[in-house]
């Protein structure tokens, strides 16, 4: 569009010159035309002595001079014709060079945004859409043409010792490297693409290839340590391999399996293994459970629990946090930890926060028309934050819901900020220009980063249970509970504990001057409508003031 535009007004400045050409020619060749009669004249009376027509006519038998001075308008007229002629060459040349080059310039910007949206920043590999694509355009050839396919997914055990070792800097240039050696591993009609943090797959299309040799190449390659800036870092991976059609029909489900068996190579010799349909017999159930993830939604499966957080400075019920549960209609209640980590790796996960966040919001509505005023905190995962698409998401469940921002904390983890920091916080600033607040959740077991304690739009910091259930006998754990209430305090920020199983841990607690408080101790997660009920019943009062002030 800016390319036409610029192109007519180079066009428009064009005509605009020639019309000054073709003025300035008419121009010339009157004053020529006026120069030539009042010449005429002034000859006719210095020679005759008199002006008149036989004076004229006579001057004119007598002096040939005046002929060679009636040709200049002539003259002029044609060399008028001939400046503007070339002009105009001249401007429709510059004009093809200049439109040729917005095009040019066009052309290469879309190119470079069509890339970048199919192709992982770091390592410039196909990312997961683009590998999903390709792995769906693979079946439906191989329907076709009535072959077969593989799929692996390859993944750095180590990744996080490594990270927490030589920093993300140094773990971004080993990526780089591994992911050259993967290229060089295999060959040119194989897709490589970078699922996840440190999670690579592999597309194979050559039904007449070894699937499990070539996974034992690509181990082989990663067995030699790579060196960044002098330092030898060692890898240590694991495979999963899946084929197409024995494990699954679509790319979903090809990827789920693909990931169970991923999870039985971490925990083999081989560091390998093809799926297997026995691994869903002994395999934990989250792993079997996947392809009716996918369904759960639309069956009314998925429901949300609440725990209460209990504000120690006003001894009243400050908010909730809302924990996902899964109704499974054979296997009863299952815990996120039992399905998300699998999700995460296939598309089901978007719906699934996308749920989260809509019955949040309704739940939290609801509870603020009954003039319970409630802080809710959802818990938003790496795959979350690195969404660009969430803020707008959010946006328009708000306006759905008729909820304000202030109502909400996102809960985000350390480990989900540090893989790819200013991704997350560029995502994290547009939500807190909407309103809506963040809290560190489960702190002192990632980074424990100062640096993004301190750029984060941060109003909250959680203690992770670990440290919490044990300051009354550990004296370690005390006085890492204790250092981080200051720490957060100096930063202006609230502290949540959570954790909290008794009442000689919340006395502690509130000695230690705690904000917030989390646990069994106060109440088990409860479905909806049994915390409503709850919430009349317990000795906590009901914050009927802005929830934001505990």
């Amino acid at each position: 569009m800016s390319q036409s535009i610029q192109s007519s007004q180079l066009l428009l400045n064009v005509n605009i010159l020639k019309g000054q050409v073709t003025k300035t020619a008419y121009q010339g060749v009157f004053i020529a035309l006026f120069s030539i009669i009042i010449a005429t004249l002034l000859v006719s009376l210095f020679t005759t002595g008199e002006i008149s027509t036989a004076s004229i006519i006579h001057i004119q038998r007598e002096n040939y001079g005046l002929w060679v001075l009636y040709s200049f308008p002539f003259i002029f007229g044609f060399w008028g014709q001939y400046s503007n002629s070339l002009i105009v060459y001249q401007a429709g040349a510059m004009i093809q060079d200049q439109t040729n080059e917005l095009r040019y310039k066009t052309i290469a910007l879309e190119k470079q945004a069509t890339h970048s949206s199919t192709h992982d920043l770091l390592t410039d590999l196909p990312n997961r859409s683009l590998f999903y694509d390709r792995v769906e355009q693979a079946i439906l050839a191989a329907n076709h043409h009535n072959t077969s396919l593989s799929i692996l997914l390859l993944e750095i055990e180590n990744y996080q010792n490594i990270y927490d070792t030589i920093g993300r800097i140094s773990s971004d240039i080993l990526l780089k490297q591994i992911s050259i050696r993967l290229q060089g591993s295999v060959q040119n009609n194989n897709c490589i693409a970078r699922i996840e943090g440190n999670t690579f797959g592999f597309l194979n299309k050559d039904r007449n290839q070894d699937i499990v040799q070539i996974a034992r190449n690509i181990r082989q390659s990663m067995n030699m340590a790579f060196t960044v800036e002098r330092l030898q870092v060692a890898v240590q991976t694991c495979i999963g391999i899946v084929n197409f059609p024995q494990h699954g029909e679509d790319v979903d489900t090809l990827v789920q399996k693909a990931g169970i068996a991923l999870y039985i190579a971490r925990n083999n010799k081989e560091g390998l293994a093809v799926y297997n349909p026995e691994f869903d017999q002994h395999s934990p159930l989250r792993l079997t459970l996947m392809s009716e993830l996918r369904n759960a939604i639309s069956r009314n499966e998925l429901i949300l629990y609440y725990q209460s957080k209990i504000s120690l400075r006003t001894n009243s019920l400050y908010g909730a946090e809302a924990l996902l549960r899964w109704n499974h209609p054979k296997y009863g209640t299952i815990s996120p930890d039992e399905f998300i980590p699998m999700a995460k790796r296939t598309r089901s996960i978007q719906e699934v926060t996308k749920w989260v966040i809509w019955q949040t919001f309704t739940d939290c509505a609801k509870w603020h028309q009954q003039s319970i005023n409630l802080t809710l905190s959802i818990n938003l995962s790496a795959n979350d934050l690195h969404d660009p698409d969430l803020p707008d998401l959010i946006a328009g469940i708000q306006v759905a819901t008729n909820i304000n921002p202030e109502w909400i904390m996102l809960e985000i983890t350390e480990g989900s900020i540090m893989s790819d920091p200013e991704k997350v916080q560029e995502i994290l600033l547009r939500l807190h220009n909407m309103g809506y607040k963040f809290s560190i959740d489960d702190f002192g077991t990632g980074y424990s980063s100062l640096v993004y304690l301190k750029k984060m739009p941060l109003s909250e910091l959680k203690i992770d249970r670990s440290f919490v259930r044990d300051i009354l006998n550990n004296e370690s754990d005390a006085i890492i509970v204790n250092a981080i209430i200051n720490l957060a305090h100096n930063l202006s920020l609230n502290v949540v504990a959570e954790g909290v199983e008794d009442a000689e841990i919340m006395a502690k607690l509130d000695a230690y001057d705690c904000d917030i408080i989390q646990g069994y101790f106060l109440n088990k997660p409860l479905p909806e409508n049994e915390f409503s009920a709850w919430m009349q019943d317990s000795p906590w009062t009901l914050n009927t003031s802005s929830p934001s002030k505990i």
